[in-house]
């Protein structure tokens, strides 16, 4: 029998993005299938590492052992703190520099083009440039360039990326949210100020991506920094609770979608 084509929109979140991670554990152990991925920021650094087909462990193994210090190259500011250059030299080597159109699971990679207030959807070219695009964090990360655009993180624009799924041709689209504002944060450096900010403006913007995804998943991760890297398996465990409560709703939705077809 035919099935539909599954979608899946990975949010934004700095770290609590490694709840992606447990999502998509969760999501392969009951057999759905993901047909094609969208990510914007963190969300596009997994999607390109797991379109790659690392399995899960190395997966896991990877985001245990990531440590902010390793990836992280401050320089004097001018557009931003850190240059991005160690990062995108991880990326490049854990995608084996390949391009976007080489992956195994089609994924668009969305950034913000800060000149021109426009998305920027990425569906072929160099992986490493695209994904730095995507995690440039405003005022933390210097800008990508390229093609003549001036790029910052795609969560600035489109925080789960649900409607670049639909335009990819899925059928049924699972959105991932891990966005959330942690109240009573510590706030003592310009870091804390700018992630705080960006959680805060985003929180009305997530309910439109809710109502426009056939299931979204939002995992427990309120308590977790964005911005530090010390609680990566709890919030990897965060991400598998979650999908496995949605798992009947995903499948009640494939269901749906086939009978609706047997009906034509």
């Amino acid at each position: 029998m035919e099935r539909p084509k599954i979608g899946i929109a990975l949010g934004s979140g700095g770290a609590r993005g490694f709840a992606h991670i447990g999502v998509l554990k969760k999501l392969q152990e009951a057999s759905i299938p993901i047909d094609m991925i969208a990510g914007s920021s963190m969300g596009s650094l997994v999607a390109s590492f797991y379109a790659m087909g690392h399995d899960m462990d190395q997966l896991y193994k990877l985001s245990t052992a990531f440590r902010r210090k390793y990836f992280l190259d401050f320089i004097v500011p001018k557009m931003g703190f850190i240059s991005g250059k160690r990062i995108k030299d991880f990326i490049r080597l854990f995608t084996h520099g390949k391009n976007i159109e080489d992956l195994a699971i089609p994924i668009a990679i969305v950034a913000t083009d800060i000149k021109m207030a426009e998305k920027v959807i990425f569906t072929d070219g160099p992986i490493a440039e695209a994904v730095r695009a995507s995690i440039a964090i405003p005022g933390i990360f210097v800008p990508e360039k390229i093609n003549g655009r001036l790029l910052v993180d795609g969560g600035v624009i489109d925080r789960v990326p649900v409607s670049v799924v639909r335009d990819m041709g899925a059928d049924i689209i699972i959105g991932v949210d891990v966005s959330s504002v942690k109240k009573n944060a510590e706030i003592s450096t310009i870091f804390d100020v700018i992630m705080q900010s960006i959680d805060i403006l985003q929180l009305e913007i997530i309910e439109n991506r809710h109502l426009a995804s056939n299931v979204m998943i939002r995992p427990s991760v309120d308590e977790y920094s964005s911005k530090t890297f010390t609680n990566i398996e709890e919030i990897i465990k965060a991400g598998e609770i979650e999908a496995e409560k949605m798992i009947p709703d995903i499948l009640e939705e494939m269901n749906r979608w086939k009978e609706k077809q047997n009906e034509k």
